[in-house]
C-alpha cells in the first residue's frame, strides 16, 4: 500500500506500508526525493506509542536525509525506514528478512543502512534477500561496516570547528555535555576525551552511562538534567525534538553540535538558539558521516574516499556559518535552503547507483 504525504518543505514522493503478520514487521518507508539519484537512508527500529508517530518519525527523517545527501554533494536522494518494534517476542532474522523483501519490492529506488536501533547483523539478514543495502561487513579493500564511527567522526570535527568560531581556542578543557552514549555518542566521548575535552554524559541506560563515565571520566546526571548542565557545548546524540521552547531557555552552553537528527522540535527553534547567542550547527550537516560511508560502500570506493569527504563536513557548516551570520538567520534555514537549491539544479534523470 503507498500513499503521499506532505512533509515539511516538499511532498513526499512515495509513502509505503508493510505489514507482514507471520514476523511481526510493520514498516514504513519513505521515499523523498529521488532528484540526485535513488533514494538513500538508514532503518529505524523503535518502539511507538502508536503508527502515526512512526509515519510522522519517517517523513521528517526522510526530508532531513534529502538535504543531508544535497549537502555532503552526494549522487543519492533521500528516504528512510521505520520499523515498529514488536511487543514480545520475535524472531529477529526472519522480521529483518520480511523488510529485505520490502526494501526489494521497491526496485533500487531505495537503499537501506543501519540507523538508530539496527545493527550490521540487521543488515545483512536484508542483503539475503535484496542487493539495495548497506552497512555491511567491510573485506578491508572497501568502505562498509558500521557506519557510526564515520558519522562521530564528522560531528567531532564539526564541534571543534564550532567551539573555535564560537568560543575562540581549542576544545582542550571546554565541557562537553553528551545527550545519549550509543554506538555514535560513545564514540563521539572518546574523540573529545582525546581531544582533551571535559565530559558530562545522560543516556536511558545507567549501564552505557557508566562506561561512559569509566573509560572517559564523564561526569554521569539524569537525562532531564542534561541540557542545562553548566557546559561550554551540548551535544545531543539520542533522539529528535530535544530543542523547544523551553529546553532552549534553559541552556547554558553557547554551542550546540549532535548526531541526533532533527533536534529542533520546530524551524523557529533555530532562530531561537541564535537569539540568546547559542551557534547551532545543523544537525543533518554535521551528522552525514554515515551515509557517506555508505554511498562510498555501494560505489565501490575505498575507506581514504570516506575519511577525505567526512575531514571536508567543518568546511561546509563553516559555509553555512558564514552565510548565517551575514544574513542574520537561524543556520538551519540558510542549511535548508541550500539544500533545497541544490535539489532543484538536478538534472531531470540523476545518475543511478544501486
Amino acid at each position: 500500500m503507498t500513499e503521499t504525504f506532505t512533509t515539511g518543505n516538499a511532498p513526499a514522493e512515495k509513502v509505503s506500508f508493510f505489514d507482514d503478520p507471520a514476523t511481526g514487521l510493520r514498516a514504513i518507508i519513505v521515499i523523498h526525493s529521488t532528484a540526485l539519484g535513488p533514494a538513500a537512508g538508514g532503518c529505524r527500529f523503535w518502539s511507538y506509542a502508536q503508527k502515526d508517530d512512526a509515519v510522522a518519525d519517517a517523513l521528517r527523517l526522510a526530508e532531513g536525509m534529502t538535504y543531508k545527501n544535497a549537502l555532503a554533494g552526494l549522487p543519492f536522494g533521500g528516504g528512510k525506514a521505520v520499523i515498529m518494534r514488536p511487543e514480545g517476542e520475535f524472531d529477529r532474522e526472519a522480521l529483518f528478512k520480511a523488510f529485505g523483501r520490502a526494501v526489494d519490492s521497491l526496485s533500487g529506488n531505495y537503499i537501506t543502512a543501519e540507523d538508530v536501533g539496527t545493527h550490521v547483523s540487521d543488515m545483512q539478514a536484508v542483503r539475503s534477500v535484496t542487493r539495495h543495502v548497506a552497512g555491511l561487513p567491510s573485506d578491508g579493500s572497501h568502505a562498509g561496516g558500521d557506519p557510526s564511527p564515520w558519522t562521530a567522526l564528522g560531528v567531532f570535527l564539526s564541534l571543534r570547528h564550532a567551539v573555535e568560531r564560537r568560543l575562540g581556542g581549542k576544545l582542550a578543557g571546554r565541557t562537553v555535555a553528551v545527550q545519549g552514549v550509543g554506538n555514535v555518542g560513545m564514540e563521539l566521548c572518546r574523540l573529545l576525551h582525546q581531544d582533551g575535552a571535559q565530559l558530562v554524559v545522560a543516556d536511558g541506560s545507567a549501564e552505557r552511562a557508566a562506561k561512559a563515565a569509566h573509560l572517559y571520566g564523564a561526569v554521569v546526571v539524569a537525562p532531564d538534567e542534561l541540557l542545562s548542565a553548566d557546559v561550554d557545548v551540548v551535544a545531543p546524540c539520542a533522539l529528535g525534538a530535544v530543542l523547544n521552547e523551553r529546553s532552549i531557555e534553559s541552556l547554558k552552553a553557547k554551542v550546540v553540535c549532535g548526531a541526533a537528527n532533527n533536534q529542533l522540535a520546530v524551524p523557529e527553534d533555530g532562530r531561537r538558539l541564535a537569539a540568546r547567542g547559542i551557534l547551532y550547527a545543523p544537525d543533518y550537516l554535521v551528522n552525514a558521516g554515515g551515509i557517506i560511508n555508505v554511498v562510498a560502500e555501494k560505489m565501490g570506493e575505498a575507506s581514504a574516499a570516506v575519511d577525505e569527504r567526512v575531514r571536508r563536513i567543518p568546511e561546509r557548516l563553516a559555509a553555512v556559518l558564514d552565510a548565517a551570520e551575514a544574513s542574520g538567520e537561524g543556520p538551519n534555514f540558510v542549511a535548508d535552503a541550500m539544500a533545497r537549491a541544490i535539489v532543484a539544479e538536478a538534472r531531470p534523470q540523476a545518475r543511478r547507483v544501486a
